[in-house]
């Protein structure tokens, strides 16, 4: 496999090639685990797709770094190496484990969102990331914060401390634990700090999320770096969970097209317009597979 500028363009070439690493690898499986271990079949062939996937990468960031590629070109050839590891990955796993509803559209949902994020891991604009806050950082800043603060009160020592209580309890009741702030990307650009939650569709069960949603950004937006929340949502449709973040105030929500645009315009490229000249689903899947999904209804989850 040569690795130079054209690789954007050579689609065919790159499925031939993961089906080839594919097909010896599936040889390798089928002899390590029976027929029985469907799951450890599905999981070592992903790995070992992955595996080829993060080769094919290193050596273009390091030709790429090379031949001085511009930011636009990289990321597109990193956009087609990813989306023809997915095809096959995707095949490669019906094969050994065939997909049924539950767990295929989970899996669109794990593939759509690094794929959205390679633009702003790879950004045409001037992005940059950054690691987010611990939960246990932010309840010691703030708790040391309201201790000076009622330290300060012209109050007798006795109250102090029964405010003091009273302050732990109320963290008591927003969490037996730590909450999670680490979403799914952090970026800054022009000097605004932005946290992403990425979601391939609201299910009819999301409460418990959404309520989590609620709380991780009613956090960050009273943090001092004065943190923006966004939601990009894979699907067109959604539900009241959606409408309820949309609505909420602290989260800026946006599905389909929307969330398209919005990763247009901080990463500097547009990904839908790339997906809709390059994604293929129907005509890139083998023949067995887009039979199988049809079949079982699965390719709507294949709209990106």
């Amino acid at each position: 496999m040569n690795i130079d500028k054209s690789i954007k363009d050579r689609k065919v070439e790159l499925l031939a090639y993961f089906r080839d690493r594919a097909s010896e690898s599936i040889t390798l499986i089928k002899e390590k685990f029976a027929e029985t271990q469907a799951d450890k079949r599905a999981r070592a062939i992903n790995e070992s797709l992955n595996d080829t996937k993060s080769n094919l990468l290193s050596a273009l960031l390091q030709q790429s770094e090379k031949e001085g590629w511009n930011r636009q070109e990289k990321l597109e050839s990193i956009l087609m190496i990813t989306y023809c590891n997915n095809v096959v990955m995707i095949e490669s796993r019906n094969s050994l484990r065939p997909y049924e509803y539950m767990d295929f559209s989970r899996r669109v949902g794990e593939l759509w969102d690094p794929f959205c994020k390679l633009c702003f891991h790879y950004p045409v604009n001037d992005v940059s990331l950054f690691v987010p806050p611990l939960f246990s950082e932010v309840k010691k800043k703030l708790t040391s914060e309201i201790i000076i603060y009622i330290e300060k009160l012209n109050i007798t020592k006795e109250q102090k401390e029964e405010l003091k209580k009273y302050y732990e309890k109320v963290w008591s009741l927003v969490t037996s634990g730590e909450i999670q702030l680490e979403l799914d990307l952090h970026f800054v650009y022009k000097g605004q700090k932005y946290v992403v939650d990425f979601k391939s569709g609201f299910g009819s069960n999301e409460k418990g999320n959404t309520n989590r949603l609620l709380l991780v950004a009613g956090i960050y937006r009273n943090l001092e770096d004065n943190y923006k929340c966004l939601i990009f949502v894979r699907a067109e449709e959604n539900n009241s969970y959606f409408n309820t973040l949309k609505n909420s105030g602290v989260w800026d929500a946006y599905c389909g097209n929307e969330a398209y645009q919005k990763i247009m315009d901080y990463s500097g490229y547009n990904l839908k317009q790339w997906i809709e000249q390059n994604v293929k689903w129907e005509n890139d899947l083998s023949g067995d597979t887009v039979a199988h999904f049809k079949g079982y209804h699965l390719m709507e989850y294949l709209i990106w």
